[in-house]
């Protein structure tokens, strides 16, 4: 019995010098392991604040535009090509003339930006149900998206006096070309999404007995999400333009529209600020559509990229 008792009590640390130790060389432990664990989570190493923005995919484009910018001012461009300041107004006689208009800029953008909308909404919803029908019934697909290409391939200065003529001279015109313009890109892109299905999750759908309905939509659809959103960054640059063209001929308001009655009358710094919020639109289309697929189809790896 003694000798088992003091066995027992051979195991129990001393509260001394040795648990001081312990503790020391448990801290250190900790200490040492404590990085690898924040390099295992993402959290070490993160930039954070403005830090994130200086990346090259910013910095650099940002850089290139400034060099332009300064280049132009200083008449880099008309000592090349033997430009005239009338011809090609400095970027400091955009921004006087921008400023000056403002307010009718700022309205003027607002509606040739609401053409593009409507118009590219339209023209994709369109694009997408064609897409659909093609999908689902195979033997006339083909057909169908070769007569939206050929929609596609006509002028819009050909569409402009027909939808005109159609839709009258209010904003109907400028929505139906927008939406003529905007189907074939959706169209085309979304079936193929839904045609390029992988053979062996179709056969898993067929094997689960799954209806022509469920295909479409767990199957199909969802492949040809990211195709879609490709179709929308196109066509949200391609609405401004469609739009503008379109205001050309027949607006009276618009930056088309005053865009032309600037080069009629030689308001050449005029036209040009048309020209920069157009582009500043165009740009914001698509960052805004860029964000969506990001929203939408977090799960595709360009989402994640």
């Amino acid at each position: 019995m003694e000798s088992n008792s003091v066995r027992e009590t051979a195991f129990i640390p001393s509260p001394g010098k040795d648990g001081a130790q312990r503790s020391a060389v448990t801290e250190q432990k900790n200490s040492v392991l404590q990085p690898d664990a924040e390099v295992k989570s993402g959290k070490r190493g993160k930039p954070g604040g403005w830090m994130r923005w200086l990346s090259p995919g910013l910095t650099l484009p940002l850089l290139a535009g400034i060099l332009f910018l300064v280049l132009w001012e200083l008449q880099f461009f008309h000592s090349i090509f033997d430009l005239k300041k009338y011809q090609l107004p400095l970027p400091s006689a955009i921004a006087e003339t921008m400023k000056e208009n403002f307010s009718l800029l700022l309205s003027y953008t607002g509606y040739t930006l609401a053409e593009a909308v409507l118009g590219m909404l339209v023209g994709s919803g369109i694009g997408f149900l064609i897409a659909l029908a093609a999908t689902a019934w195979p033997r006339w697909g083909g057909g169908s998206l070769t007569l939206v290409a050929a929609l596609n391939a006509v002028p819009i200065v050909a569409l402009a006096p027909i939808m005109n003529l159609w839709f009258g001279d209010g904003i109907g015109s400028r929505i139906a070309i927008v939406t003529a313009t905007t189907m074939a890109a959706m169209a085309i892109n979304a079936y193929k999404g839904m045609a390029a299905v992988d053979p062996l999750a179709l056969d898993l759908m067929h094997s689960y007995a799954a209806s022509k309905s469920a295909v479409f939509r767990y199957l199909r659809i969802q492949n040809s999400l990211p195709y879609v959103f490709t179709a929308l960054k196109i066509n949200a640059t391609a609405s401004m333009i469609g739009a503008i063209v379109g205001e050309f001929f027949f607006s009276s308001r618009g930056l088309g529209y005053l865009l032309s009655n600037s080069i009629k009358v030689a308001k050449m710094p005029l036209g040009w600020s048309c020209i920069v919020l157009a582009a500043i639109a165009g740009v914001l289309f698509y960052l805004i559509v860029e964000r969506l697929e990001k929203v939408f189809i977090k799960w595709h790896s360009s989402a994640r990229s």
